[in-house]
């Protein structure tokens, strides 16, 4: 059921208030917040009838309200979708974005470190799509630490791996100009799936060590699904006075397998969408998918069910609308 424009003021005006005071929303607060010409009696039916509709829920008989799940994900997509971003400290993250890194991991890192500054909630970055990077160069280096430095370019920048291995000056070259030669505009998946067949095995002769590690090494890559969480913003969650949810939610972030379930969560494709997960009452994640080449990210905001949605969500339209930019030009 559509909501009229008072129903999605007084539900507006409930979850603000209830973000911030962490107070249950009263037909009689709600009087003296909203700039509606209507009785106190209208705003309780008003209240009644958003609870009927899942977007508000009574704690207490003759209790106020607070919001549910639904009345969040309604709150951050429809009620925010025309936020404007004018706070001066997320330039961080356009700096960050214009910058053009070439490591892939590292842009990934910065972004999730400047997400989770601007909006003081831990943020999380997962990855897919990885074996889709198209190879583009390579590079192998001996170490004086007796180990060997891989730096592979692709369509959307650059891998790096260490190999825990020792070779020879001679051998790193010949293995570089072994990869150029049958892998440069190849996918990741195509050259581990050749060596799993056992092709091009005649070719690689003293640097067969460097070969096998340095499949392995992508292999296991193209199995991190998880790439990075910054846990910088987790202050917030205790200063809530929220403790026991806080600790839940540090425990969310410690187990990586609940971690990637709480991200999967409403999963809504490719489109560029925010949303507010409701897999666990104590967790919400605004989220937002975004492609990097040919890589899938998802960023996502972690922390309670009453979090600074407007906040979190400015962030997340400037990487969005960031992202957008250079896609549209000459970027990864």
């Amino acid at each position: 059921m559509q909501l009229s424009d008072r129903k999605k003021q007084i539900l507006q005006v409930a979850i603000e208030d209830y973000i911030s005071s962490c107070s249950p929303i009263t037909s009689g607060a709600l009087k003296g917040l909203a700039n509606l010409d209507c009785s106190t009696a209208t705003l309780r039916s008003e209240l009644n009838a958003l609870e009927a509709m899942g977007y508000l829920k009574q704690l207490h008989t003759s209790g106020g309200r607070v919001p549910t799940p639904q009345g969040y994900r309604f709150y951050v997509e429809s009620l925010l979708s025309n936020l404007s971003v004018t706070n001066a400290e997320l330039d961080k993250v356009k700096n960050i974005i214009e910058q053009k890194t070439s490591s892939l991991s590292d842009l990934i890192s910065q972004i999730a470190k400047a997400i989770g500054e601007a909006t003081n909630y831990p943020t999380v970055v997962m990855a897919s799509g990885v074996e889709n990077l198209v190879l583009q160069d390579f590079q192998i280096i001996p170490l004086l630490s007796q180990e060997v430095l891989v730096l592979i370019g692709t369509n959307a920048g650059y891998i790096n791996e260490r190999l825990n291995i020792s070779a020879t000056k001679h051998e790193c070259d010949d293995a570089s100009r072994f990869f150029k030669k049958h892998f440069v505009g190849k996918t990741i998946r195509q050259m581990t799936d050749e060596f799993e067949d056992g092709q091009l095995t005649s070719e690689i002769g003293e640097f067969q060590t460097i070969v096998d590690c340095l499949v392995k090494g992508l292999k296991r890559f193209n199995d991190r699904k998880l790439l990075d969480v910054q846990r910088s913003g987790a202050l917030k969650l205790l200063e809530s006075g929220e403790i026991e949810k806080a600790k839940h939610i540090f425990s969310v972030l410690d187990d990586e397998a609940e971690l990637i379930e709480v991200m999967e969560s409403g999963e809504d494709g490719d489109s560029i969408v925010i949303s507010v997960a409701e897999s666990d009452e104590d967790v919400s994640v605004v989220r937002v998918p975004i492609k990097v080449g040919a890589v899938q990210l998802s960023v996502g905001v972690i922390g309670p069910q009453r979090m600074d949605y407007s906040g979190v969500s400015a962030a997340l339209k400037l990487l969005v609308d960031e992202l957008e930019k250079i896609k549209g030009g000459d970027g990864p």
